[in-house]
């Protein structure tokens, strides 16, 4: 019997897509299938300089790379960088308490997978200046990265499609703006299990096709979540987040919605008496309504996140969000604010009025003979058996996996 084209095209397709593999195990939402510099050169930063071999700067500067870190320590850059496309930034490798950016912005680009840093700008870069920024770009992942003190915002999403960031700190934003995120119009961007904190406004603004699901919304001043305000059309999946009032917030957890915002909305939560407790209300469709978007009966999307509850949410948050193996003082500074439910928070116009950036204690690499970025030690007692393909990673894939299971 002859099988209609349509029909081979159609299993064509649900064969490609059951085929593509999760950047790693734990990836979720619209940017899980970033590749990465997967099967590419191992690159090893080796010093904290702001450019030269051995640097961050040249480890991003070519594609098909993944880039572990010999070093602990804060790289002070001058300049923004402009990282390349197919590119895996293995932030866990660090020892010691890890890698710190900071001074400066970053931006990365297609098929990026982004774990365990910490970008954080300063009031030295410029007036519109963000700390991270993907723009015109898909398939990327941010999963346990620590985002702070930009200019205008601490991070900037614009025309791109398949994004995720996942466990990720986006805090403290800085004069002028003290604004948390700009996402002009990317599409299928998912941000979930997130924590927002101390940022003026923007939690993000939504001038996007986003599902945003089990956040944190911290401190906000003058607005949580924007809507995307504007004359065109933007969705976005509002579910199972806790929006937890601080010392500096207004009245306003969401706001600036058009009625071309189409929302759906269920499970969230809003604490907003600063008691010290988590006792928050569920907020009913009546809530957003007021807000302004054009609220909608059923999802926009239908995410590929495993969801939690509200209350859930905020214990994974607390334990999880930024470069989380080991936090620095700066994050752990953030996490305590969030610990007092309301009181404790401030938004600065500073890094120095935040206290600024610390160094990080050095820390010895562990030996790798054969420069291959998989310690010997780890090697001989995990992997001394196993092939270069662990059902479908990497040797090196699966290493960089196992570092942050067994935390």
């Amino acid at each position: 019997m002859l099988v209609p084209a349509i029909t081979i095209a159609s299993l064509g397709v649900v064969l490609q897509v059951s085929a593509q593999k999760l950047a790693f195990p734990e990836a979720e939402g619209f940017g899980r299938f970033a590749t990465g510099g997967r099967g590419g050169e191992v690159y090893h930063v080796t010093n904290l300089n702001d450019s030269g071999e051995g640097s961050f700067r040249d480890a991003v500067s070519k594609s098909n790379r993944t880039i572990v870190f010999d070093v602990t320590g804060v790289i002070k850059i001058t300049d923004k960088i402009k990282a390349s496309p197919k590119i895996t930034v293995a932030g866990q490798t660090a020892p010691g308490q890890g890698i710190v950016v900071y001074g400066n912005g970053v931006s990365f680009a297609d098929s990026s997978i982004i774990r365990y840093m910490r970008f954080r700008g300063s009031i030295n870069m410029p007036r519109g200046a963000c700390t991270v920024v993907a723009d015109n770009c898909k398939d990327v992942i941010f999963d346990h990265v620590s985002i702070a003190w930009g200019r205008w915002d601490n991070l900037h999403i614009k025309n791109s499609n398949n994004i995720t960031l996942q466990y990720c700190l986006i805090g403290e934003s800085i004069d002028p703006q003290r604004f948390g995120a700009l996402f002009e119009n990317p599409t299928n961007i998912t941000v979930h299990h997130s924590l927002w904190i101390d940022n003026s406004s923007r939690n993000p603004k939504a001038k996007a096709g986003i599902e945003y699901i089990n956040n944190v919304i911290y401190n906000w001043g003058s607005n949580g979540f924007v809507g995307g305000h504007s004359g065109a059309v933007h969705t976005q999946d509002i579910i199972n987040n806790y929006f937890i009032a601080g010392p500096n917030s207004s009245k306003s957890y969401m706001g600036l919605f058009s009625a071309t915002d189409r929302v759906y909305q269920r499970g969230n939560y809003l604490d907003a008496n600063k008691d010290g407790k988590l006792n928050g209300r569920l907020l009913v469709d009546s809530d957003f309504v007021k807000k302004g978007p054009t609220l909608l009966k059923t999802s926009n999307y239908k995410p590929a996140v495993n969801i939690d509850n509200a209350a859930s949410a905020y214990k994974k948050v607390l334990n999880e969000v930024g470069a989380s193996l080991r936090r620095d003082a700066v994050d752990e500074r953030l996490i305590g604010y969030l610990k007092s439910l309301g009181t404790k928070g401030q938004i600065f116009k500073t890094e120095a009025d935040a206290g600024g950036q610390p160094d990080l204690p050095a820390v010895e690499k562990p030996a790798d003979s054969n420069n291959d970025g998989i310690p010997d030690k780890w090697d001989k007692k995990f992997n001394a058996n196993s092939s270069n393909d662990e059902n479908g990673y990497t040797r090196l894939e699966k290493y960089l996996n196992d570092i942050v299971k067994l935390k």
